[in-house]
């Protein structure tokens, strides 16, 4: 997780980065105009109040007379109803502006990972992408919004302040100007330091995040391991750190907050001594160090706030830049225009130029290695699979069954040489042509949050309540649907939790069945269910895979000695292929692995007839 998420906080602001956000920010620019316009009402009305103090001073309270009240308690009563308005509507347009930016980014984000390949999602974490997808685009969002509002104000209220003052007073405006420079370097030497342990503090706390959540759901795990105590060392290790990089923030808080206090006391005892001299000494008008005292309590705030906004798009700068990052991820395998334009993309299909997929498939002179490997897997290899035909293929553990399955797929594209589908290259047609024609059922069955009828109903989402019921039938899930006090209408809860694998497996094999696709893909997909499950399975598969084209990754001899053909896998390669008599005469590696699973398979039978 390390490599995605490092980044030099010390970077100044780029404009470069920012702009990749303006296709998001863009239509919100109305709401944020609108915001910005509203902030110099509100600071306005924040510059104006110690000027009527000022006039109250000097024309009732000083000469003691209650001339001209009735117009000041007016203005103290109108001011504050205007800027309660005033607040009121860019609070409004501020929420919208800071909702739309994050919608926006969020659905590009998870529309870009829809384009994404298979080859992306492989090397990539999951909690990388969730985390761009919400709390970076959260965070850009909020930023980009009240990080304008919070600056506009800053900037209006000191500008009008500076203004009012040399009208008033130059030579006290000038005392209180003094006070920015010091003021600026302690800001920027602080910042720059509580910026970097705000970053030190943010990795901690996803470190925290991600070891609750392991704790949580490997909860069963350490149980049965007796590994509590060191579940907790290591969470605590992680929040001492956290504890203590929180308290040096906290000292440097501690210590910055009187210095800027003292600034600020320093300016107003200089206010003091110099406007006090001015009215004993010189008959200064009172009015004029009321105005100031009043000034320079405020003057401190908003200089503070635009170093700490600036800080802030600094700091940000990290969310966009992994944002962008992700955006700019170019799909592993892509379509060219010319098949875009004829059969359309996976969310504008053109079906009416679609052909039908009749699975006649064939690998011609086909050498294919890893985008991120130095070996070729396959060399020059060919096979020609008829419509209708039954492959299996068979192998040890991590020998590379999936290879093969990947490139029929199109999840990964031939190095070399090219892969017919109904006799042409399969990158003449889209990819969403190829997928709609393929049935997968997974090793490890994947169900969405919703009810066994609405996960059945994604393999064809038009299909009537008659057909998942159908579908679930073939494959005997009714069986277990039957024993549900909902039925089809049963809750599979997250990831579909609330089932034991294989019944997720029979669910996920209705799904497939719905689809009626022209080619079935079979990963390993009986190695989740007991053997008597498999039995009511096998007629199942028989049935599916009469007159479709089928890959199945095997696991039990029941799904290879029927195949047409058979391809052995070893270290990455094809090294046998051929029909189950014609390997076994051969007595190479099929034979092995067949005589030794057969055993395997046997002593199973032996325990569950006992």
């Amino acid at each position: 997780m390390a490599d995605y998420e490092d980044f030099d906080y010390n970077k100044p602001m780029s404009p470069a980065i920012w702009k990749k956000m303006f296709p998001f920010i863009s239509p919100q620019r109305k709401n944020l105009i609108h915001c910005a316009i509203l902030m110099i009402g509100v600071a306005a009305v924040d510059v104006i109040y110690p000027l009527l103090l000022g006039y109250a001073i000097r024309n009732n309270i000083v000469p003691r007379t209650t001339d001209g009240v009735g117009k000041l308690l007016c203005a103290a009563l109108i001011l504050p109803a205007i800027q309660g308005c005033v607040v009121r509507f860019f609070v409004a347009c501020g929420i919208k502006a800071e909702v739309g930016i994050s919608r926006s980014l969020r659905n590009a984000v998870f529309l870009h990972l829809q384009k994404l390949s298979l080859s992306y999602y492989n090397k990539t974490p999951v909690g990388y992408m969730m985390a761009r997808t919400n709390s970076d685009t959260s965070r850009i969002g909020e930023l980009v919004a009240w990080g304008i509002i919070d600056f506009s104000w800053s900037v209006f209220y000191c500008l009008g302040v500076v203004v009012s003052m040399f009208l008033v007073h130059w030579q006290l405006a000038l005392i209180v100007c003094a006070t920015v420079p010091p003021l600026a370097i302690l800001t920027w030497i602080f910042q720059n330091k509580i910026l970097a342990l705000n970053r030190i503090i943010r990795k901690l706390n996803s470190k925290m995040t991600g070891a609750m959540n392991e704790g949580i759901t490997g909860a069963r795990t350490v149980k049965v391991l007796v590994t509590e105590e060191q579940s907790l060392g290591e969470y605590s290790g992680i929040t001492g750190e956290y504890r203590r990089y929180a308290n040096r923030l906290a000292s440097l808080r501690a210590v910055f907050i009187p210095l800027v206090l003292f600034i600020g006391s320093a300016a107003t005892a200089v206010i003091l001594v110099y406007g006090g001299y001015e009215i004993l000494v010189l008959g200064a008008d009172l009015s004029i160090l009321a105005v100031f005292l009043q000034y320079a309590g405020g003057f401190f705030e908003p200089i503070q706030n635009i170093a700490n906004i600036l800080t802030e798009f600094v700091s940000t700068q990290a969310n966009v830049e992994r944002v962008s990052g992700l955006l700019e991820q170019t799909p592993g395998i892509t379509d060219k225009p010319e098949v875009t334009e004829k059969y359309g993309d996976t969310f504008s299909p053109k079906k009416e130029n679609w052909e039908p997929v009749t699975g006649d498939i064939e690998f011609r002179d086909v050498t294919f290695r890893y985008p991120d490997g130095g070996e070729n897997v396959l060399e020059h290899f060919n096979l020609h699979v008829a419509s209708g035909t039954y492959v299996a293929i068979v192998g040890e553990t991590g020998a590379g069954k999936s290879t093969l399955v990947n490139l029929v797929c199109r999840f990964f594209e031939p190095t070399e040489g090219l892969i017919l589908v109904d006799g042409r290259d399969y990158r003449e047609r889209s990819q969403l042509w190829l997928h709609s024609g393929l049935g997968y059922v997974l090793q490890s069955p994947h169900l969405f949050t919703g009810t066994i009828r609405e996960n059945i109903r994604y393999g064809r989402l038009e299909a009537s309540d008659e057909e998942v019921e159908a579908a679930a039938r073939i494959v005997h899930a009714d069986r277990i649907i039957a024993k549900l006090e909902k039925g089809l209408d049963t809750e599979v809860g997250e990831g579909g939790d609330r089932l034991s694998t294989g019944e997720k497996q029979l669910f996920s094999f209705a799904r497939a069945v719905l689809a009626d696709p022209r080619i079935f893909i079979l990963d390993e997909a009986t190695s989740s269910v007991d053997t008597e499950m498999e039995m009511l399975l096998r007629d199942a598969i028989s049935r599916l895979l009469t007159g479709r084209t089928s890959f199945v990754i095997a696991h039990r001899l029941s799904t290879i000695r029927g195949a047409d053909k058979i391809l052995v896998v070893h270290e990455g390669k094809i090294v046998e292929q051929g029909t189950h008599q014609e390997l076994m005469e051969a007595r190479g590696s099929y034979y092995d692995l067949y005589t030794r699973q057969f055993e395997e398979e046997t002593e199973e039978e032996v325990l569950v007839g006992d």
